[in-house]
């Protein structure tokens, strides 16, 4: 009996030993959701998702070698690889590994804007600095005496707690470079101060040519009169540009030419007391409206509705092919035009429960530049992007608009926000340009095969699977950008102009990007099933 036992007992305990854990872990994405702290900001656009980056916007004065953090917000559960709060040595990238069943890598850095000054009487232009070789450069007129210059002001270091040595008053004679030691925090630098002369009395440093705008920049000698002239080329006398239009720092002074014919060229000048520059011819650029943007065209194909002659000639998309899956129309042509309307149609953007017998998910009635791309699953995946190479200042048109209470609540919440049901939604209507990629920008992670899904027509991916692909008006392929957020109904048909904050004047793009929404967060399902938005007649303007 005994030998018999032993025989069964030993492959039971075989068998035990070969039981192992198969059970799979959830996969649980962990985020930095939000920074809080001394000496700095972090909005939630602030956090790029995507390529999980954080980034501290340091005021002047704050020691990036010792940023105050009191809390760093991530996702419920997991665990961060450093204290979530203290102080933080931000002069190179902190990885932050979050944990719970995966790891996820998060990289936290800094940025900060030292404004720095040097600037000598009778000076050419603004000085020129090099922070790497801490050396700073002010240009005089030809025959200027280098043993007897003086110093106006001088700003190395941050505001109010640098040190300097010696005082720069005492710093008359540059016949080769002086030094001065500074020092801030715990740091210590030592700058070269260099002046030089140059027979460069005013030169024009940059001019941006936009359809009905003309952007000038130029230095000349301060202390004298500085400003610009301009007329059409053709005509005999110069205009000038008032002084209470130009903006001087020191010998720099620029300014904004308005008003002016498209395709059309100019001759400017800019003058420094009676010294003038080289004159200049600018052509202006044309402009260009969008197609339908007062949105008569429209189209019927397999029962969806287009806002085009045609399905594939469309330039505006909607959700609408989606949303057909449930015999839904959220957008759609309307007779409710708004008032002195020269058209016989607007657009009518319905949110609505995209789903049968009640089950589904909200969909938020929108419009955009683009096309629908497809559905996976119960998810959309649209395109964003029209080619576009002109600078608008503004998008003016007419809106009308019911604001539900939120009636659905996705499984995410938009960064930074915590919106809960019976809140009023909130419909939007924004206008970018940028010079997005489809290699960039138009790639779905989660997609089988080949995940490009952006063309060079359509260039952006909005996959509704993956938030990180939601459209992000702070991407570094912005360069330009404007909103209208509606917070409450109504009263009736209203005229909005949505002004553009441009990065920079001399930015060009390539595609241009107008999105309208009858619920702001319907990216992530959120919104309310009685919003309705009605738009007509947009226009790009020109013109400030």
């Amino acid at each position: 009996m005994r030998r018999f036992s032993r025989l069964v007992i030993l492959p039971l305990l075989i068998l035990v030993s070969c039981i192992r854990n198969d059970i799979p872990y959830p996969v649980v994405e962990l985020e930095i959701l939000g920074v809080t702290g001394e000496g700095f900001t972090c909005a939630s656009s602030d956090i790029d998702t995507k390529n999980r980056i954080v980034t501290l916007h340091l005021e002047e004065t704050t020691d990036i070698s010792c940023v105050k953090i009191s809390e760093i917000t991530i996702t419920e559960g997991g665990r961060a690889s450093v204290p979530v709060s203290g102080e933080f040595d931000l002069r190179a990238e902190q990885t932050i590994v979050l944990s719970l069943y995966q790891d996820y890598v998060w990289t936290l850095r800094a940025e900060q804007t030292i404004e720095r000054i040097f600037s000598v009487e009778s000076q050419i232009g603004t000085a020129e600095f090099n922070t790497d070789q801490h050396t700073a450069t002010a240009y005089v007129p030809l025959g200027t005496d280098l043993n007897n210059i003086r110093i106006k002001q001088l700003k190395l270091g941050p505001e109010g707690i640098t040190q300097m040595d010696p005082d720069p008053e005492t710093l008359t004679q540059f016949e080769t470079y002086r030094t001065v030691d500074i020092s801030y925090h715990s740091f210590q630098e030592r700058w070269k101060l260099f002046v030089i002369p140059t027979d460069i009395k005013v030169e024009f440093t940059q001019t941006d040519v936009w359809s009905r705008l003309i952007w000038l920049y130029a230095q000349g000698l301060s202390g004298t009169e500085l400003g610009f002239r301009y007329r059409k080329q053709g005509t005999g006398q110069w205009i000038d540009v008032p002084s209470d239009q130009t903006e001087i720092s020191g010998g720099a002074f620029s300014a904004c030419l308005t008003g002016l014919d498209p395709e059309t060229t100019y001759e400017v000048v800019a003058f420094s007391g009676e010294d003038l520059s080289p004159i200049r011819e600018l052509t202006t650029e044309p402009e260009q409206q969008l197609p339908n943007c007062n949105f008569e065209e429209w189209c019927e194909e397999n029962k969806i509705v287009y806002p085009g002659l045609t399905k594939d000639g469309a330039f505006w998309g909607t959700g609408n092919p989606g949303a057909a899956i449930a015999n839904s129309t959220l957008t759609n042509k309307t007779t409710e035009t708004r008032p002195g309307s020269q058209g016989q149609y607007a657009a009518s953007l319905e949110s609505k429960l995209a789903g049968v017998a009640g089950v589904g998910k909200l969909a938020a009635g929108n419009l955009f530049t683009g096309r629908f791309v497809g559905i996976r699953g119960t998810n959309g995946i649209v395109g964003f992007g029209r080619p576009f190479s002109l600078r608008p200042t503004a998008l003016h048109g007419w809106v009308k608009y019911n604001c539900g209470s939120i009636t659905d609540i996705g499984t995410l919440q938009p960064s930074g926000v915590n919106i809960q049901k019976g809140d009023p939604d909130n419909g939007i209507i924004y206008i970018a340009l940028g010079t997005w990629t489809p290699e960039e920008y138009g790639v779905c992670e989660k997609e089988d095969g080949n995940p490009l899904l952006g063309t060079q027509e359509v260039p952006i991916c909005v996959d509704t699977r993956d938030k990180n692909t939601f459209f992000n008006p702070n991407s570094p392929a912005v360069i330009a950008y404007g909103e209208l957020v509606m917070k409450e109904s109504t009263d009736g048909w209203q005229e909005f102009t949505i002004e553009l904050k441009y990065n920079a004047t001399n930015l060009v793009p390539t595609h241009i990007v107008v999105v309208c929404s009858a619920s702001r967060y319907g990216d992530y399902y959120i919104g309310s099933r009685e919003s309705r938005m009605w738009v007509d007649d947009f226009e790009l303007l020109y013109d400030k």
